[in-house]
């Protein structure tokens, strides 16, 4: 019997879980009779009572299901590092608590897996976001098709089903600071592409703030792109090309006698822009040389807090690494 793992990660849902919980029983109906369904919640530090509700949602199901509570907020990518460890699914998903992913999906992307394909993306084609959320999405993926990854729709990809196979791959990779959806796309399997229209919340708030939308796009266009290294390499050539022709230009002056004191307004700009620029040119470095010191530390990118696991499946051949029973084992 094929299993299918739905990963539901979360972070301030507390008011949510009840109606997600509820979406996904009615959804399994949808799903044909040979499947069999498990749930890895995770607990990304919430500041509510999401870890509670979540462990009184696993005691209802406690056979198929299993709750992580992380020791502090790593941020959703780095959650689902510590899911993916303790998937045993043939094929996995992650759908977000908030269920501004319709359900819906999810039966059809495990048709396309049932049918062959190792990888099913959906792509949102609209979003009933506010319109500083859209404007922002739209800013970013039209860089990042600019810089990093053409193939990317501009609205965004929602969510993925991917093959146990394909996780695999992401796991051995053990990328701290990235993206991945786009890690995913990055690795070159042909997929499935499925248009939907996102839904906007009906409870609760984003947990994406404008500092974690920054370091997403940072932490993309690091791991994606060589463009800013590249833009640095040409702008440094622009700054040399002018400062040579300025170069020549006083030295002409000064061997025809035209060399005045009122230079010094034209001498500050070019000192600041070239101070500005280098000010610029080190950040860039900077970002890139610490995701490389934080790679090579190999801090662990999450630590778990509280795990219970007493899913049925964990003996299964699908199953990897071991896992304690007890309810609520640190």
């Amino acid at each position: 019997m094929p299993l299918l793992s739905i990963i539901i990660p979360c972070f301030n849902n507390g008011l949510e879980i009840d109606d997600a919980v509820a979406a996904l029983r009615r959804m399994e109906q949808d799903l044909p009779e040979s499947v069999a369904v498990e749930y890895i919640f995770i607990d990304d530090k919430s500041k509510d009572d999401t870890y509670e509700r979540l462990v009184d949602v696993h005691n209802g199901m406690h056979d198929r299901s299993a709750v992580i509570r992380l020791t502090r907020n790593v941020g959703v990518y780095n959650a689902l590092l510590a899911a993916f460890e303790h998937v045993h699914g043939d094929c996995v998903t992650v759908f977000p608590a908030d269920l501004q992913e319709p359900v819906e999906l999810i039966p059809r992307m495990y048709g396309h897996w049932v049918a062959g394909a190792r990888l099913v993306l959906t792509a949102r084609t609209r979003r009933k976001d506010g319109t500083m959320e859209r404007l922002t999405s739209l800013v970013f993926h039209l860089m990042m098709k600019r810089i990093a990854m053409p193939g990317i729709p501009l609205s965004g990809f929602g969510t993925a089903l991917v093959d146990r196979s394909v996780m695999m791959e992401l796991m051995r990779m053990r990328e701290k600071n990235s993206n991945t959806l786009l890690l995913i796309s990055w690795l070159g399997h042909q997929p499935v592409v499925i248009p939907y229209d996102r839904s906007g919340r009906s409870k609760g708030r984003s947990g994406w703030s404008l500092s974690k939308k920054v370091k997403l796009f940072v932490d993309s266009v690091v791991a994606f792109s060589y463009a800013p290294i590249r833009f640095i390499t040409w702008a440094g050539f622009l700054f040399g090309l002018i400062a040579f022709t300025y170069a020549i230009v006083v030295l002409v002056s000064a061997l025809t006698g035209g060399v005045a004191v009122q230079g010094w307004s034209a001498l500050m700009i070019v000192v600041l822009m070239a101070t500005a620029f280098q000010m610029v040119a080190l950040g860039i470095l900077g970002e890139y040389l610490w995701r490389t010191l934080d790679t090579v530390r190999q801090r662990p990118p999450y630590i778990i807090d509280r795990l219970h696991d007493t899913r049925r499946y964990k003996d299964a051949p699908g199953a990897r690494g071991t896992h304690k029973g007890d309810p609520g084992t640190p």
